[in-house]
Formats: structure tokens, sequence, C-alpha cells
């Protein structure tokens, strides 16, 4: 649809020319003006003629008659004149010689861009705090932010994955004085992370009846800072084993980073960046503590150093920043958390704009709500969690029994469930707009029925049979045409692609592809229905309903690479 309006809007700017020689209007500006109708009766795109009336000095349906008469272009099949609106049509003609051709001959790369070339951008998403065990709270930040990923280097650009660990803080000196008491080396190496969380749950229990548990625990977290070298040992250790357990979730998902660099790696950082803060004049004692004062920007003051002069969260933020900008020189460094945060990153960000860093303006903060199951919040101190691996394995384990009902024969049949299972929960996250809380059900994300990940996959099955049973049938050397309204509905669906993954981009929303796929599986179970494929009544319809059926198996695989879905060619 995008190349569709620029040709439109070419031809508009000559139309234009005709009828009002300094119109100053160019095809791009023109193209911006579009907008879709309520309805495919209204036509494929609309131009609403309101927005040139003041230039032209005219009326919005009379410049929209002129139009009407002077606009020439191949790629329109009708054009009509509504009150101060051109409703314009998609030829079928240009439906099949550039839409169609496009998807056959640009096959993986079809919709891809390359607006991102010769750029960078940094992506700081999933971030767990080590020895804390991955949960569904986590989901958001994880899949939000590689289907960003995604979507930006299907754009062009260079994208720099990085995992900014929770790996530093009191936690740590919580956990090492409970291994101390309560814990041993051979069920930590046994239970791995689920033994670290019962551990730090036991801690939190504890200190409750004995207040002196928190001191000790800060005690050993100075010994940490201070490079205590049995600390250090643990500390290392503790991050080994998350990570390892962190890896076999990620590995589910088919996610990889580029660095894993944490809180720790920027402790040596900081000093550098509160040196500067004072040289600017941008620190201030406030009881204590160093703060700066952003009551000019409606916020409240950010602090740097506490009153005993050890770092928080934004004094490493800042460090981490500048880190990022000086090794990787980022054109945007996004950063995908909680919209819990989204205080804690206005704060900083401005704070590094006062500081004098120009590139201030290239850091996007991403919000996203919370998610919880059946109501309930999450808390890791109080064991309170659900675990992302139980959630997949639930979710793979109930797919499994609904593919021994529907299908017992299936090949890899494992595999298969685990794409479908752990498909379905990305799927329902990522469908509604991302700063939309979230209730998680699962029978509803199971269902293959409905705005469904299994349902989205399930007709992806169904373009990879039908191609399977046409065999070498499916040949290009026809003159093929358009035989029935849904085929044109498809290809028009098919043609909003490049358009989708702009909006997904410009909008931080990885639910505009989630939607989108949902439109192609509509339009095209609603062909599958309607249009005898592999009998139809001739080789031409034939061979024009095979070659659709491969486009739409183009597009929804192209698409579902951008959310982190598998593409699954049976079920």
């Amino acid at each position: 649809m995008k190349k569709f309006k620029g040709k439109v809007a070419e031809a508009l700017v000559t139309a234009l020319d005709e009828i009002a020689p300094s119109h100053g209007f160019s095809a791009e500006t023109i193209s911006d003006m579009f907008e879709y109708p309520p309805d495919d009766t209204m036509g494929d795109i609309a131009f609403p003629c309101f927005k040139l009336s003041r230039t032209l000095k005219k009326a919005p349906p009379v410049i929209s008659q002129a139009l009407a008469s002077a606009l020439k272009c191949d790629s329109i099949g009708k054009i009509e004149s509504v009150g101060g609106y051109l409703n314009i049509y998609m030829s079928e003609q240009y439906l099949i010689n550039s839409v169609l051709t496009d998807i056959e001959s640009l096959g993986d790369k079809y919709g891809s861009l390359d607006i991102g070339t010769g750029k960078t951008v940094v992506l700081d998403y999933s971030s767990p705090n080590v020895a804390k065990p991955f949960h569904i709270g986590h989901l958001g930040t994880t899949v939000i932010g590689h289907s960003l990923r995604k979507l930006h280097e299907f754009a062009g650009y260079k994208c720099i994955g990085i995992n900014h660990l929770g790996d530093w803080g009191t936690q740590f000196g919580k956990l090492i004085v409970a291994y101390r008491k309560w814990g041993n080396r051979e069920s930590i190496e046994k239970g791995g992370i689920d033994e670290l969380v019962a551990l730090y749950v036991r801690f939190h229990s504890e200190a409750e009846n004995n207040p002196e548990l928190e001191q000790q625990a800060r005690d050993e977290f100075t010994k940490l800072e201070h490079h205590d070298e049995e600390n250090i040992k643990l500390w290392k250790w503790f991050i080994e084993i998350s990570l390892a357990e962190y890896q076999k979730t990620y590995k589910q998902l088919g996610i990889e980073f580029d660095s894993y660099n944490g809180e720790s790696f920027y402790t040596d950082k900081m000093p550098a960046q509160v040196e500067k803060l004072r040289e600017k004049g941008l620190l201030k004692l406030d009881d204590g503590a160093s703060i700066v004062d952003l009551e000019p920007y409606k916020m409240p003051p950010c602090l740097i150093l506490k009153r005993d002069g050890s770092t928080l969260y934004p004094t490493r933020d800042i460090a981490a920043a500048v880190y990022r900008k000086e090794t990787y020189n980022f054109d945007k460094c996004i950063y995908v958390t909680s919209a819990g945060q989204s205080l804690h990153f206005a704060q900083w960000f401005k704070v590094v704009e006062l500081m004098g860093y120009d590139w201030y303006n290239q850091l996007v903060h991403v919000p996203y709500g919370t998610v919880s199951i059946g109501g309930a919040k999450l808390a890791t101190r109080t064991g309170n969690v659900v675990l992302l691996k139980d959630l997949f394995n639930l979710a793979i384990e109930k797919v499994e029994e609904i593919m021994d009902e529907k299908n017992p024969d299936l090949p890899n049949k494992k595999e298969t469930a685990e794409a479908v299972g752990v498909g379905a929960i990305i799927f329902y996250y990522l469908y509604n707009n991302r700063i939309k809380d979230i209730n998680f059900i699962m029978e509803d994300a199971l269902s293959f029925e409905g705005n469904t990940g299994p349902y989205a996959q399930y007709t992806y099955a169904r373009t990879c049979s039908i191609l399977e049973k046409a065999g070498s049938d499916l040949v290009h050397n026809k003159d093929i045409k358009i035989s029935a309204p849904e085929e044109a509905e498809l290809l028009k669906v098919l043609s909003k692609f490049p358009e989708k993954v702009i909006d997904a981009i410009n909008e931080y929303e990885p639910s505009v592809i989630t939607r989108y796929i949902i439109d192609i599986c509509s339009a095209f179970n609603r062909f599958y229905h309607n249009c005898q494929i592999l009998g139809a009544e001739s080789d031409e319809i034939r061979e024009m309903r095979l070659r659709l059926v491969s486009a739409v198996k183009t597009t929804l695989g192209n698409a579902f690479e951008l959310i982190c879905l598998k593409k699954t060619e049976k079920i």
C-alpha cells in the first residue's frame, strides 16, 4: 500500500500542476495526507481535499471534482469524487503485477525497509535480577524488546541487544548471608536458581523476626563492593547459575544478546560522571544526599549519591548510556521497561541533557503495562511468582493434549507443541497495545479460534499443506487474472505489510504486527472457504490462487519473525 500511495501521490502532484500550477505540494506531503476509508466500498485509500482548500482557495468538492478529472495513473482502477474526498481504488492489474510479483520476487525480504541503513540502535531489554526467577513479569520487556530489535533489523538498522543484568546491590548481601546460614554448595548445584530463590525468600521471612539480618546483609554487600575475595567468588557463582537458567528460556524464545554487561560493569565508570555533574554545578546537597534539582522541569529531584556516598540507579544508568554512546555510537538507545519506571527515565534523561550531552534526544524509553494471572500481583520476596518456565511447560502440555486428540500421528509433535505453546503466550502478550495491563488467561491464549497465536500458526500450516499438495504445479508463466473478490481483498491486505512495519517502528508497538497477522489470517480464511484452490475451474484460476497462497505464506512467515513466533509447517 505504501508503494501504491507513492504512485498515486506523484500522479496527484501532476494533476495539481495542471489545475493549480503554483500549489507548492510535494508527492511526499500528499502521500502523508492519505486516509483509509471506514470500509472498502469507499475506496482503498481516500484523499481529503479539505487540506488543499486554503492554499487553492476553492471549496473541497470543487477540488475533488477537478482532481478526479485530471488524475491519470495506471495503478488506479477507479476514482470517485464524493463530497470533499477522492476515493481511490487499486486496479486489479496493479494487485497482480505489483503486489503479488513484489512478494514473489522479494521473498523473505518482502516488507523490509532501508530507512535504517548506516544507523545503529542499542536496545536494553529483558534484564532480570540475578538470583531471582525469570517470571511472567519479565515477559513484557523480553518479548517487546526483542520484537523491536527484529523490527529495526528488518528496516536496515544495525542492532545491539543488551541484557542489562541486575547483578549488583544489597540483594547479594542478603543472598550471601542466607547461603552461609542455611545453604550449601550441593543443594545449590542441584536446585539451581530455584534454591537461590528459596534462600532469598527465607531471608525476608527470618528478617521479619530478626532485623539484625538486614544490617548483616548491608555489611556483606559492602565487603563485596570492596572486592572481598570470598564474596566475589560467591557473587560470580550466583550469576553463573542464574544465567544458565535464563539461557533455557531465551532458547525457547529464540533470543540472543550481544552483551550481558549488567549494573556491576559500570561501577568504575560512575565516578567520572559524578565529577562531570559537579563541574557543571548540577549537584546539590539535600539532607546529606547529592541530587540534581529538577523542579524547573516539574519533576522531583534526581538522586545521584546517597548520604553515605554510594550510587543509585540513575548514576549507573547515566554511566551506562555514556559508555554505550562511546562504544557503539548509537543513533537510538531504546530502554524497554515497565511503565512504573517512566519517571525514573524522564529524570535521568533530563540530567543527561543538562550535562551537555548532545545525544540526549536519542534516548528512548518504551514503557509497558503490568501482567498478572487471575489478577494476582507478583513479588519475589514472598515467593508469590508465576515462573515463565512453568507457564511455558503448562502451555506445551495443553497443546500436546490437543494434538493427541486432533492429529495423533503428527511428526515432531513435541517440537511443534513447544512452538505453538510458547508462541501462544508470546502472541497473547503482544496482541494488545503494550501500555495496557494484561490479565493472562491460559484458555484464551491457547485457543485455535479467534485472535490467537495457535490460530495464526494453524493458518500458516494450512498454506504449507495446500502448497505441498499442489507439488510442482506452481508456475508463473500464465496470463493470470483476479476471478473472485476474496482474491483482491487478500492482495490488498498483503500490500499493507511494509506500511505496518513502519508504523510498528515509529510507535515502538509490536501489536501493530500481531494484529496485522490476524488481518491476513482472516482474509486468507475467507478466501480459503469461498474459493476452490486445488480444484479450481481452470488452470489459470488455479495458478492465481496457488500463487496467492504462496504469497500469504511468505508474508505471514516474515511477520512471524518480527514477533518471535515460530513458523509451523504442520500442526
